[in-house]
């Protein structure tokens, strides 16, 4: 039977063992001989290559050349080096580095250029998108399928294909035409008339004599083909300078009625660039305008303390239970409205808010039948906080939150609108994009604000390809959330008049991405919002524990409350106003409302009395006397629901008031009315008429009615979700290098025969079979008796040598592993496992075969097995 031959992308990652100096010819290879600190960060730079641990080179080599691997790598690099990716895409393969540095820098030469170019060449080689020297770059196949230009994909370049891809399949005598008409002799055969063509096309001193002949017709639809794209509609009779081009192949048939510029041709048109414009450098980050630190700080300070006020107001219009869920997630646009109302903000502001707080923990829904969205517990608990602690939460839960409230109001893929805690706003980005956006503003001088057209210029040259993803939208996804993390920020208090404030600088931390492999952990988080919470504490204004009582029954907090205080006056008083001073307003109402939460009118006097710098104003004092005489004088209870009191003759008056007739009273006893309405409508009855009645208990005592907190149960904070795989910490880092280096042993070691057993035990193995002998080849599982295999491993145990395993596991799985053996005894071998890198116990009817590693003098591998076997595990396996 035959064997088919391997596929491209196996035949990339083929593991074939070189000899010294030779170069790499696979990315295998070349993986081979990069140390352990390259090997990590190729994997800190692409994690998606650790799901699951590559069990050796080989297999990383052929996934790190898969398409989506691929795509997502190429997706995070920055402009200039995707355009050294795009370059090398066009480049003959493989491409020399002057190659590409032409291509780059063209005939008239770019210092910017050259001075970029071996960082830009040193970050494809380190995310293994190129391998090999500087004298023979090969950029992965998968990558130059995605870069290359095609008729169906376009390359950035704007070059067409090459002049033997654009012959392809044509007749040998139109090639031989071809040749006649550029001045060129006949040859015998297509392939070296297209290198004939190919030469002359690359020629620069032959290309401009041939062009100095062509007319200026001819040279103006070059002109017009040249930056790309390079094909254009012809027609079955096409105009004299068409015509010109066409039999000279300075236009090609891409088919019967389009033609397309040779890339050759190009390039000398371009004077050797394959890009109009190359960005070597970031484009800066420009100040708009410059303010002190102080007022930067002061600003932000006050945004700050406004979010936590904000925050705030929000729990207390949902603390008695706020809008109900909608079936398919979120809050309703009705709610929306009804809540930006209440924290007189616009509905755009309002969900931001909320998304914030649900997005720190601090709001969800309750989870009952009629479902509602209420504060949780651990808001009570954020309340407790002081002021900069509470503001630091809030901070670090937007800067990693992936929720999005500015997509709130959009459409989803199907016509959705995106409702507010809906479930589909979580955008993996946000979180990369808040940071970055912070660590630019970090970049300018203290107190200056950003121009943002070029701050969204920096972005877009750091991701060109995530910022072109959505072409056809006037705006894409990441310039969105840059805009959003500008205005947020502010709103929040990070930023103050747009320029960094010191609590914001302190909270910034190495991103997941950064160069320097940094991680972004709980450790790392915690640290950040106690540094920001530090630097806003001197900011924020201290409590105050008085307010200014005036005569307007009203009463004026210069300042932040301390907490009682605010707490009771936000029962006894109306707020009438907010700002910079809170304006309270004493009604009959609102003191009725402190009276009926347990307080009595002695109680309101002193508390006036000893928390107002000024005196208590005689009308106040009225007030609280009028409302507190009449309050409790009535009495309700449900009878259904009665009305008692001991004035017989105020009882009179209410059965002759019309306004008392709804509610159908009737007198059973000389101090007790009885009606046909529940309490809480008697209640509200008497209140309308200008009365203060009390509700009682069925012993007759006055009830309390306080506001009931209604909280969601205990539940975490919304875990956001990653845009791709998580970024690994130093140590996932280490123990996957020294897996892959050990697996990799195992897989390439070269290992030796052993002889051929005499007896009739040699007919069956640890399997059952036949035995294998040709167990020489690197990717065979070696085959031994079970005799074979006991006599082996005692003998290893005994001179502290490795051996090469096969091994069966209990789910069937075979592997291949190096072993050192330390005991062998009831049937079982413990040895240091250099695969796993760990001591373990191996049942021996489970091994199915062994071969002692071959010594140094044995290996034909060179200097790549050898490479592999210094640094698997840290240690080499002793040889026998």
């Amino acid at each position: 039977m035959g064997t088919s031959e391997p596929s491209e992308p196996e035949q990339e990652a083929h593991v074939s063992q070189g000899t010294g100096g030779t170069p790499p010819r696979t990315l295998a290879e070349a993986l081979r001989t990069q140390d352990d600190e390259s090997l990590a960060a190729l994997l800190r730079a692409r994690p998606d290559l650790l799901s699951p641990v590559p069990n050796d080179l080989s297999q990383l080599a052929t996934r790190a050349g898969t398409r989506a691997s691929v795509v997502r790598a190429i997706e995070r690099l920055d402009r200039f080096t995707l355009q050294t990716a795009e370059a090398l895409a066009v480049a003959p393969e493989p491409a020399p580095f002057e190659t590409l540095r032409a291509l780059l820098t063209g005939d008239e030469g770019d210092p910017r250029v050259e001075a970029a170019l071996p960082v830009a060449v040193a970050a494809l080689r380190d995310q293994a998108l190129i391998w090999g020297g500087n004298d023979r770059l090969r950029l992965v196949r998968t990558a130059r399928e995605l870069l290359a230009p095609s008729p169906n994909h376009p390359s950035p370049t704007g070059l067409g294909p090459t002049v033997a891809e654009a012959t392809t399949g044509m007749s040998p005598g139109r090639i031989q035409e071809i040749l006649t008409a550029a001045w060129l002799a006949s040859t015998h055969d297509s392939v070296s008339a297209v290198a004939a063509l190919t030469e002359l096309f690359t020629d620069r001193t032959r290309m401009a004599a041939l062009l100095d002949t062509a007319p200026m017709e001819a040279l103006s639809v070059l002109d017009r083909l040249v930056w790309g794209p390079p094909y254009g509609e012809v027609t079955s009779s096409p105009t004299p300078p068409v015509q010109w081009l066409r039999d000279r192949g300075l236009l090609l048939p891409a088919s019967t009625r389009t033609v397309v510029l040779p890339r050759e041709v190009a390039l000398h048109l371009r004077a050797g660039r394959a890009h109009r414009i190359v960005e070597p450098v970031a484009p800066p980050v420009a100040s708009r305008a410059e303010y002190g630190a102080q007022v930067v700080d002061s600003t932000a300070a006050a945004q700050a303390f406004t979010a936590l006020g904000t925050i705030e107001e929000l729990a207390k219009d949902w603390n008695e239970g706020g809008p109900n869920v909608l079936r398919a997630g979120g809050l309703s646009v009705r709610d929306l409205k009804r809540t930006a109302t209440a924290l007189d903000v616009t509905e755009t502001v309002a969900a931001f808010w909320v998304e914030l707080a649900y997005a720190a923990g601090l709001i969800a829904a309750d989870g009952e039948h009629d479902e509602r969205y209420a504060p949780t517990p651990a808001y009570d608990d954020w309340q407790e906080l002081p002021d900069p602690r509470k503001w630091a939460r809030l901070a670090t839960a937007w800067l990693t939150a992936t929720r999005t409230s500015g997509l709130v109001g959009s459409q989803d893929s199907k016509g959705r609108t995106l409702a507010v805690l809906g479930p589909d706003l979580d955008r993996g980005p946000a979180p990369e994009v808040r940071q970055r956006v912070l660590a630019l503003l970090a970049t300018l001088p203290e107190g200056a604000s950003p121009e943002p057209d070029s701050l969204l210029a920096r972005l877009r040259w750091e991701r060109p390809l995530r910022t072109a993803a959505t072409a056809g939208r006037p705006e894409d996804l990441r310039t969105r959330l840059a805009a959003w993390t500008l205005t947020e920020a502010e709103m929040l208090g990070l930023t103050g008049r747009g320029a960094l404030s010191s609590q914001g600088r302190a909270l910034l931390m190495p991103a997941p991405y950064a160069p320097d492999g940094n991680v972004t952990t709980a450790t790392d988080l915690d640290a950040a919002a106690q540094r920001a919470a530090q630097a806003l504490a001197p900011l924020l204004p201290e409590p105050l524990d008085h307010v200014l009582l005036q005569a307007d029954l009203t009463a004026v907090a210069p300042g932040p409350l301390l907490r009682p205080l605010a707490d009771l006056l936000s029962v006894a008083a109306e707020v009438e106003s907010k700002g910079g001073a809170t304006v309270y307003r004493f009604t009959p109402g609102s003191v009725r409302r402190a009276l009926d939460a347990g307080q009595s009118a002695s109680d309101l006097h002193e508390f006036l009395k000893t928390h107002s710098r000024t005196p208590v104003p005689q009308p106040l004092s009225y007030l609280i006397d009028d409302v507190g005489r009449k309050h409790g004088h009535l009495r309700v209870g449900s009878a259904s629901a009665y009305v008692r009191c001991d004035d017989e003759a105020l009882l009179g008056e209410i059965l002759a008031d019309k306004r008392s007739a709804a509610l159908r009273l009737r007198r059973i006893a000389p101090s007790v009315l009885a009606a046909q309405a529940d309490p809480g409508a008697l209640l509200d009855g008497l209140r309308a008429m200008g009365l203060a009645p009390a509700a009682e208990s069925a012993e007759g005592d006055v009830l309390l009615t306080r506001a009931h907190a209604h909280r969601a149960p205990a539940r975490t904070a919304p875990v956001p979700v990653p845009d791709g795989p998580p970024a690994p910490d130093a140590t996932l880092l280490s123990a996957a290098v020294r897996a892959i280096r050990a697996g990799d042993l195992a897989s390439t070691v070269v290992h030796r025969t052993l002889p051929a057993p005499s007896g009739p035990s040699s007919a069956g193995s640890a399997s059952g079979g036949s035995s294998d002998r040709s167990a020489s080849g690197g990717g065979d599982l070696p085959r031994t008796t079970p005799a074979e295999t006991l006599a082996t491993v005692q003998a290893a145990a005994m001179t502290g040598s490795a051996l090469w395993i096969g091994y069966v596991n209990a789910d069937g799985a075979a592997s291949q592993r190096v072993i050192a053996p330390v005991r062998v005894e009831g049937g079982y071998v413990t040895a240091y496992d250099h695969t796993a890198d760990e001591v373990r116990t191996f049942p021996l009817h489970r091994i199915t075969g062994v071969a002692e590693l071959a010594d140094e003098g044995d290996q034909v591998g060179g200097p790549a097995g050898g490479s592999a076997r210094g640094q698997a595990g840290g240690s080499s396996p002793r040889t026998r």
